[in-house]
């Protein structure tokens, strides 16, 4: 495999995987499907890409597509990627649970969104911290000074009586040693 052509796969394996960590399944299926038609199907990175599809044909609500891929990589001949595939192709055959609407909370698929739209990265922090700097401890709060007028010590028998019981087996102890 060229140098080129891995560089290729890489980029669209890449894509896809960003887009769908975006919420934008349709086109991290796109990214990953364009990857998997150029790498090498049964090696370890073919299977990794291929496992991400099955992922983003799931969450863009392609069940029968990602049930038919995980079968074929539940017959990988890379060992992690055929484990992963028999465990998400037994998830993915599970029956579904019955569910209340009201136990749900619906996930918006963001793929619709355009870049420069006025909701896209509502909510997402733009700031990285600087590597150069060294990061400061945040100062221990003070704890809250205890108004010991208020606690109360008549409960605490309890407390001697087992302080005692400790001194008598500490000293029995000592005593056959």
């Amino acid at each position: 495999m060229t140098t080129e052509k891995l560089d290729l796969i890489q980029r669209f394996y890449h894509l896809g995987k960003d887009a769908f960590e975006r919420g934008q399944y349709r086109t991290a299926i796109e990214h990953l499907e364009k990857a998997t038609a150029l790498v090498n199907r049964i090696s370890p990175l073919g299977g990794e890409v291929q496992m991400w599809l099955v992922t983003a044909y799931e969450a863009a609500g392609l069940r029968e597509e990602a049930i038919a891929l995980c079968e074929t990589l539940s017959r990988h001949p890379d060992y992690t990627t055929s484990k992963q595939g028999r465990r998400l192709l037994y998830i993915l055959k599970a029956p579904r649970l019955k569910t209340r609407p009201e136990w749900i909370t619906p996930i918006p698929d963001l793929g619709n969104l355009e870049e420069g739209s006025s909701t896209a990265g509502q909510g997402v922090s733009s700031y990285r911290p600087s590597s150069s700097r060294p990061s400061k401890p945040l100062p221990k709060p003070e704890p809250e000074p205890i108004d010991w007028s208020q606690v109360k010590t008549e409960d605490n028998r309890f407390v001697w009586v087992a302080l005692g019981a400790i001194a008598l087996m500490l000293g029995g102890l000592a005593w056959f040693i």
